[in-house]
């Protein structure tokens, strides 16, 4: 019994040295912290994504509070009120960031790109890709494991189960650039939203011959410059046979698409053509 008390007052008296210690400390090595930094803080997503080129949103959220100007300073992924709230709490004028979206560039669906091979390994983009060119002959197109899905923050992209590929929900989608850094293909890319939601682009990432590229994918481009004949503002290039639109110039007449012999060009939200309806 003796012992057992002097046990209990030994682990006691530690344990006040100890409290005493941390007490200690905590008061000599206090720093204030600016409380506008929280309220800041608590208008950011939370996601911590790196998207404002920040380690997370309490740093990101410090740089606004100590900056003298937010033109530098724009999180994805709070939008442009919550932006604006930060900046009228801390009297500051508001950065507006252009609206940008992930876009994938590979249409090699299950049906257009054919699988050749039968992949077991770990079920990761990256260890799939590290081993070789996948299950299809495309070296370029998308592997379809998810590494993109589960890199996204805001749950804005899925795998769709029909075709394999990666779809991107514009509702959630902040372009971040999460998923993109986690594709070992780089066949999602970060663009500008375009006008009303409107965009062209290449889905296609692929650099080989035309007549290879037929006869592993047939949705891909196959460096034709067909495209790049039609467009009368100079926003596509042909490099390394691949198409390439300029967002920056691109006016959105979709000359291009039209004449695309493999449907690799797409579109997004633009208004249904007469032409376009079945008669």
């Amino acid at each position: 019994m003796q012992v057992i008390l002097i046990t209990v007052l030994v682990l006691g008296a530690i344990g006040v040295v100890g409290a005493a210690l941390l007490y200690v400390v905590a008061k000599k090595f206090h720093t204030h912290e600016d409380p506008r930094i929280g309220e800041v803080e608590s208008l950011l997503p939370g996601a911590n994504c790196g998207a404002c080129g920040r380690s997370g949103c309490h740093d990101f959220a410090t740089a606004c509070v100590a900056a003298d100007s937010l033109e530098s300073l724009v999180c994805p992924g709070a939008g442009d009120a919550a932006m604006k709230r930060i900046a009228a709490l801390l009297g500051l004028e508001a950065s507006v960031a252009t609206p940008q979206i992930a876009v994938v560039k590979c249409g090699g669906s299950c049906e257009m790109r054919p699988r050749r091979v039968r992949y077991d390994g770990i079920r990761l983009c990256s260890a799939e890709n590290a081993v070789g060119a996948g299950e299809s002959m495309c070296g370029y197109g998308c592997l379809g494991c998810g590494d993109c899905v589960s890199a996204c923050r805001f749950d804005a992209i899925h795998i769709d189960e029909a075709t394999g590929l990666p779809v991107v929900d514009e509702s959630k989608c902040t372009g971040c650039g999460a998923c993109a850094d986690a594709c070992p293909r780089k066949v999602i890319m970060i663009r500008s939203k375009g006008p009303r939601g409107m965009r062209v682009w290449v889905a296609c990432s692929s650099r080989d011959k035309g007549a290879y590229t037929m006869k592993v994918c047939k949705a891909g481009c196959i460096g034709c410059r067909k495209c790049a004949g039609v467009c009368s503002h100079d926003a596509i290039t042909v490099n390394g046979n691949l198409a390439v639109i300029d967002p920056e110039k691109c006016k959105l007449c979709r000359k291009c698409e039209a004449v695309c012999p493999t449907g690799a060009i797409r579109t997004s939200n633009f208004p249904v053509r007469k032409s376009d309806c079945s008669v």
